[in-house]
């Protein structure tokens, strides 16, 4: 292992640890905002590797760094009034047992002048911010990591001025994999007489000023004759080609062949800086593809179960852990690429990591932030129909009955995450392939 490769490793594996920082937060800003009591601020879990004590909190660092919490006095609601009418008013069975003793220890860091300082009292909008708080500021730090990329350095655009003129059509199984043979034959533009930095200007009649919207129209085209304009040293030239149907790979699925119009020519792809605008579309098309991908993230875990345990080769878009990301890591500061390109690389890389663990804390599940934003939501329901139908205030929402689901979920969660690190180590994911 070069001392690169490490570098890089530790350069990720830091900056996934400075976002576990800012995740948190995005939890302890508005909590001491609304006056929640933090005893605690911590990155990582175990014994404590660090700590200082400012005011009310103490800040550290953990030894084991896969996460960081913040320690929020009063996040379970104590019992409800006994009902004087039933005979027993506590079960005595073992759930009801753990919840019992889970609400004595919350119970215990509340001091007398606390009463207005617990999190279970404050108002649920602010429950709902001071949870939401954590993903967004994952989503925040993606989106300006982003931008760093796309509006600082720029993105790969393909303009339609032509860089490659192919000699002849070879079948789509074979792109890529050989040069043309005798037996092929010519492409329609080299029939043509198309050359390279011939702007494409108008197809059909239709003027255009991007690629994409000359290559709907070619493939949209079918075989058959077509005329384009294209501009070449300085003037506009018509150019009558005769276009041909091939199986070529469908824009919104790749692995898809289609058939369609084809012309044998490929784009000049030049990297051009981006605004606002562009980043924010991008950033709503990546959470929804990530939004989609959440969903399937039972199977994708079932792929790597095989990957770890059956050898099978890992999903190159399925799921990774900490281990893992820092292994891409090493391999971008390792790889013979071009400095500016491992770290557009890099940047996107800690980008779409925080827009996925931004997603998945979203999960409306406990103990993620999405369990107890669903309950803060809950309760403003709640109160919402009490007022509207003239009913007495309802109690705050006992996210204590729902620990053993908690516990559950929390142990399926760790499980994931052992999973993840082991087949990160025995079969990991590769940018080499």
């Amino acid at each position: 292992m070069s001392w690169v490769y490490l570098a890089g490793f530790l350069l990720l594996f830091v900056g996934l640890m400075v976002s576990i920082a800012l995740h948190e937060i995005g939890h302890l800003v508005p909590a001491k905002i609304f006056g929640v009591r933090v005893t605690q601020y911590m990155v990582g879990f175990g014994g404590t590797f660090w700590s200082r004590r400012r005011g009310e909190t103490e800040y550290g660092v953990k030894y084991i760094p896969l996460g960081g919490y913040i320690r929020m006095i009063g996040m379970l609601p104590p019992r409800a009034s006994d009902d004087p009418n039933k005979l027993r008013s506590v079960s005595t069975g073992p759930w009801q047992s753990l919840i019992e003793n889970a609400r004595a220890v919350a119970s215990e860091e509340i001091r007398p002048d606390d009463q207005n300082r617990v999190f279970y009292r404050k108002p649920w909008w602010q429950k709902v911010i001071i949870m939401a708080g954590g993903p967004f500021m994952n989503f925040l730090l993606a989106f300006v990591l982003f931008a760093v990329v796309m509006m600082g350095f720029g993105v790969q655009v393909q303009k339609p001025v032509l860089s490659v003129v192919s000699a002849c059509v070879i079948p789509a199984a074979e792109q890529g994999t050989r040069d043309c043979l005798p037996s092929d034959p010519k492409s329609p533009a080299a029939k043509a007489g198309l050359r390279p930095q011939d702007r494409i200007v108008a197809v059909e009649g239709t003027r255009i000023t991007t690629w994409e919207a000359a290559q709907k129209l070619i493939r949209g085209h079918g075989a058959g004759p077509a005329t384009l304009v294209v501009e070449r040293d300085g003037r506009e030239v018509p150019v009558n080609v005769q276009l041909i149907a091939q199986d070529r790979p469908d824009l919104n699925d790749p692995d898809k062949l289609v058939k369609v119009g084809f012309l044998g020519v490929e784009p000049t792809q030049v990297m051009e800086r981006q605004g606002p605008g562009y980043v924010i579309s991008e950033m709503w098309e990546m959470t929804t593809r990530t939004a989609v991908a959440m969903v399937d993230i039972p199977h994708k875990m079932v792929g790597v179960w095989n990957a770890a345990f059956s050898g099978e080769k890992r999903d190159p878009n399925g799921p990774i852990g900490v281990v893992g990301a820092g292994r891409i890591g090493g391999e971008i500061a390792a790889s013979s690429a071009p400095l500016e390109n491992k770290i557009i690389f890099f940047i996107n890389l800690l980008a779409g990591l925080n827009l996925a663990v931004g997603m998945f804390n979203l999960i409306p599940l406990l103990p993620l932030d999405g369990g107890h934003i669903a309950g803060g939501l809950w309760e403003g329901l709640k109160r919402a129909w009490a007022r509207i139908t003239r009913r007495p205030t309802p109690g705050y929402v006992d996210v204590a009955k729902l620990l053993p689901l908690t516990y559950a979920m929390a142990l399926v969660l760790l499980f994931m995450g052992g999973l993840l690190i082991f087949a990160d180590i025995v079969n990991p994911i590769r940018l080499s392939g």
